[in-house]
């Protein structure tokens, strides 16, 4: 421990280490239940390229393992601490270095919110899409490693699709290059994709390229109630079959809309099954929205309220935006499950874990980005009841494994992390799982990045 601290501090100021036990166990964790953490035996909270390498380095030299953290808004273990290693936590390499409306792309380092990039590159006209619910707080570099989604997906795609670009420092200290700056390139294999969710275990992300976008017109929002689950997302495949591309097409769960209506008093009928929000940007949004009101209907919508305005539109999206947190009130914690199935398969999806909650005599709420088919299921227990929590987490692998046997993947956006590392390889299977650990075992030899997570 004298040695680590005193070769860490041989190449950074005194106020990037902490070690003071009380501090540096708050960076032991992410926001994931059932999750187990270690001790960190320090935290390294770099400002510059150089000083991650001179950690990288030291960690080599002295083979002590290096866990990278963002804001630790992460909903898999993938920020978690394993005992003695050395917490990297690059939120205060929050620089956008630039803006460039020309090229569309800015550069920025690890650190910098979601929220502030978006604003910033908002006042040249352009726009970032990828917008995870906790935007506010996450960071570019955590986003990146885990490959995060959000609300636009359904139109705009995730995180890897605006990563043309990546600076990253190897577990040797090494820097490493990746990507381009052009709107087109493809010399060489793809090394900027493969790090993009690769949940710190390849590299320390220091610096990205991101395309932007032309900012697009306001978004008006429809809301349509129905008197089923199955009857919402027959609604979701008639939009997508139709052709439409909705900015956002969100459902909730009556489970979800007693919840959101209990804390937020937004007037919702008692009667409400299922919530769905369609949004569109588009230059003629009320046309849009019109036709998506018709196939609601068709669909059994009990009542299809269209927005007039942008005003009345963010009315309508504060019910989803409220979803987690009124959840979260049930019961003393939640486990945020992120499955994602064939949009055709939806339903079977959402019906199969209201069957699961009844099996396991639990309240499971369930919200999801539908035009994607990325769900979320919001498993609330007592925490301090043992069997309770027992059954949380046997309930947490059957939906799961629902999903695989639907034709679905364990993880749409939150990532594997240790919650999920088991179910990977039933996921991947044997051969791929093999490629995984050798391209692993090429970029980090050692094993010293982020160990014990993925796999």
């Amino acid at each position: 421990m004298d040695d680590l601290l005193e070769r860490l501090s041989a190449g950074l100021p005194a106020e990037a280490l902490i070690t003071d036990p009380d501090i540096t166990a708050s960076y032991a964790h992410d926001m994931a239940s059932f999750c187990d953490a270690g001790a960190p035996a320090v935290v390294v909270l770099p400002r510059t390229v150089e000083q991650v390498q001179h950690v990288m380095r030291t960690a080599t030299a002295l083979r002590v393992p290096v866990v990278p953290q963002g804001a630790r808004t992460g909903l898999s273990g993938a920020a978690n601490a394993s005992d003695g290693c050395i917490v990297l936590s690059l939120v205060k390499m929050d620089r956008i270095l630039e803006i460039d409306p020309v090229d569309r792309i800015a550069v920025v380092e690890p650190g910098v919110i979601n929220a502030v990039l978006s604003r910033a590159v908002n006042e040249h006209g352009l726009y970032y899409p990828p917008d995870p619910s906790s935007w506010e707080m996450c960071t570019i570099g955590g986003n990146i490693g885990t490959a995060s989604g959000g609300l636009c997906c359904v139109k705009y795609g995730v995180t890897a699709e605006y990563v043309i670009g990546l600076e990253i420092v190897l577990a040797d200290g090494r820097l490493l290059t990746t990507g381009r700056r052009t709107a087109k390139g493809v010399a060489g294999y793809d090394l900027t994709r493969l790090f993009v969710g690769s949940e710190g275990s390849l590299g320390i992300v220091v610096g990205a390229v991101l395309a932007l976008k032309p900012q697009p017109p306001q978004q008006l929002v429809l809301a349509a109630e129905f008197p089923s689950a199955a009857a919402a997302c027959d609604a979701v495949c008639r939009i997508m079959e139709r052709g439409h591309t909705p900015s956002l097409l969100e459902l909730m769960d009556r489970t979800t809309v007693r919840a959101v209506n209990k804390m937020g008093h937004m007037g919702l009928p008692d009667s409400t099954e299922a919530l769905l929000l369609a949004a569109f940007d588009t230059p003629d949004p009320t046309a849009d929205l019109n036709a998506v009101a018709e196939l609601c209907n068709a669909a059994g919508a009990t009542e299809v309220v269209p927005a007039a305005d942008a005003a009345e539109s963010e009315l309508l999206l504060q019910a989803r935006r409220m979803s987690l947190t009124a959840l979260e009130t049930v019961k003393s914690a939640t486990m945020i499950d992120d499955v994602c199935v064939p949009r055709s398969k939806l339903g079977a999806m959402i019906d199969g874990t209201a069957a699961i909650a009844e099996k396991y005599d639990l309240t499971i709420g369930v919200c999801a980005h539908a035009g994607d088919g990325n769900t979320h299921p919001v498993v609330c227990f007592d925490h301090t009841d043992a069997d309770e929590s027992r059954r949380a987490r046997e309930s947490f692998d059957e939906i799961m494994a629902l999903g695989l046997e639907l034709g679905g993947t364990i993880t749409g956006e939150h990532g594997v992390g240790l919650l999920k590392k088991e179910w990977l390889a039933r996921e991947l299977g044997e051969v791929s799982v093999e490629m995984h650990r050798g391209i692993k075992a090429a970029f980090d030899p050692l094993g010293l990045l982020n160990p014990g997570k993925v796999f």
